[in-house]
């Protein structure tokens, strides 16, 4: 399993030969200007809800790619007046068996709404269950006691989660939801984007270490293997 990071929380996770693609927001992004948009050539994009900086380049590159997203059944209602057809919706607690594997979609702790004003429906994050390994995208989320459930249960191999604080949890909540999900291998999202949310890394990690977990910070195009 391959990730990439096209800056604040969108990633390429290559699986079993397939490219899922989340929550694209690229080209509005100044961080992330030396990523060319039109060469990400994902199967399915994932939508954790429908603020901007989640779904700012989704139209484009479905349109491009002719990926299938897949997203609450709000979102998909506002894609289909861009006209996006190609869209599976989910609700938090539904699962479905993909032809790269299982997806489950999760609770999480934010708001939604279109970039149009009308409603998103709730935000979710994605349980991604390969052959290759689990994967938890959070979205944007505060701290739960939900995530006890996902360790409890699925123990993903590695986790996305936000540490920018003041919209999301920040790095230290990040930390106690990798104990409660029992992850040790953490890739962090949501942060230094807009002033609002911009962390200091040397503090991120650390906070991490002294609960003997790892904090990855990727470069904007960089990727890793898990």
């Amino acid at each position: 399993m391959t990730i990439t990071y096209y800056g604040h929380s969108c990633f390429m996770v290559e699986t079993v030969g397939k490219h899922l693609l989340f929550d694209p927001y690229i080209t509005a992004n100044p961080l992330a200007s030396h990523i060319q948009v039109s060469a990400l050539k994902p199967d399915y994009v994932f939508i954790s809800h429908g603020h901007f900086d989640h779904i700012e380049d989704a139209v484009g590159i479905l349109q491009q790619s002719g990926a299938t997203a897949v997203c609450a059944w709000e979102v998909m209602g506002w894609l289909n007046k861009q006209g996006i057809e190609k869209v599976h919706p989910m609700n938090t607690g539904g699962k479905w068996n993909f032809d790269f594997g299982m997806v489950k979609c999760t609770a999480a702790q934010h708001s939604s709404g279109m970039p149009d004003g009308s409603y998103g429906g709730n935000p979710m994050g994605f349980l991604v269950k390969t052959s290759e390994g689990t994967l938890y995208y959070s979205g944007d989320t505060a701290l739960t006691m939900d995530m006890k459930l996902i360790g409890d249960y699925h123990k993903p191999d590695v986790a996305l989660l936000p540490i920018g604080d003041n919209f999301t949890m920040d790095a230290s909540d990040a930390a106690i939801a990798a104990d409660f999900i029992k992850c040790n291998n953490i890739v962090g999202l949501h942060y230094d984007t807009f002033g609002f949310i911009k962390i200091n890394h040397d503090e991120a990690k650390a906070i991490f270490a002294k609960t003997g977990k790892n904090l990855t910070l990727l470069g904007i195009g960089e990727s890793m293997t898990v």
